[in-house]
């Protein structure tokens, strides 16, 4: 049974990404404890709302140092919504933030033609990239709905990172990384029912 340390560092609701990696029959603990990481086989990185307070908590309890700590240590790293976007080096989201620097690149803001932002709902997610997630979950996954709410996105420096995109508006942004041990998902793979879960499932695989 994996052991997963679920972060828990003040932003968004971290109960609902608790309860699909126990219907995963994974053993998950919430955690704010940056000295227990480097004991639990993954960490879930979930998150909802702004880069720069998400990434002001993490370094309040010393989480930052701790999760690239054990990224280089070959440990798998699941960011999920805003979990995600701080895996990566910079953002612009109300000024000019530094992430944890895991995925080289930055987190710009969406801008679709005319739809109103943030975009919340059910999308389509496209995989450009098959083959590149093991074990292709997202290729058997591509044309599903998952779900997002988010008002910025992911832009890797390597395209090669790009594991799967959607499209808002006429707007194709990044909807999944990869890089080595790290994985992120835009949107919420807990909330987003049957296929959500297989994602989950395929990262425990890691």
């Amino acid at each position: 049974m994996k052991r997963v340390a679920v972060l828990e560092y003040g932003m968004g609701n971290v109960r609902s990404m608790f309860n699909a990696l126990e219907k995963l029959a994974a053993a998950p603990t919430l955690t704010a404890d940056a000295d227990k990481l480097s004991g639990f086989d993954a960490i879930v990185l979930p998150g909802v709302g702004a880069f720069g307070q998400g990434m002001e908590n993490l370094r309040a309890r010393g989480l930052d140092a701790a999760i690239v700590d054990c990224a280089k240590a070959g440990m798998p790293i699941l960011g999920v919504c805003l979990g995600m976007q701080m895996l990566l080096e910079t953002s612009t989201e109300f000024g000019a933030h530094e992430g944890l620097g895991l995925v080289p690149g930055g987190v710009e803001k969406l801008a679709p033609a005319s739809a109103r932002l943030p975009h919340i709902g059910w999308n389509t997610v496209l995989e450009p990239h098959p083959g590149r997630w093991p074990g292709t979950p997202l290729r058997a996954y591509a044309g599903e709905e998952v779900y997002f709410i988010h008002s910025f996105a992911a832009v890797p420096a390597n395209a090669q990172h790009v594991l799967a995109e959607a499209e808002y508006d006429g707007v194709r942004f990044c909807a999944a990384i990869g890089r080595e041990n790290i994985v992120g998902m835009q949107f919420h793979p807990e909330k987003s029912r049957a296929g959500g879960l297989s994602l989950l499932g395929a990262f425990l695989e890691l």
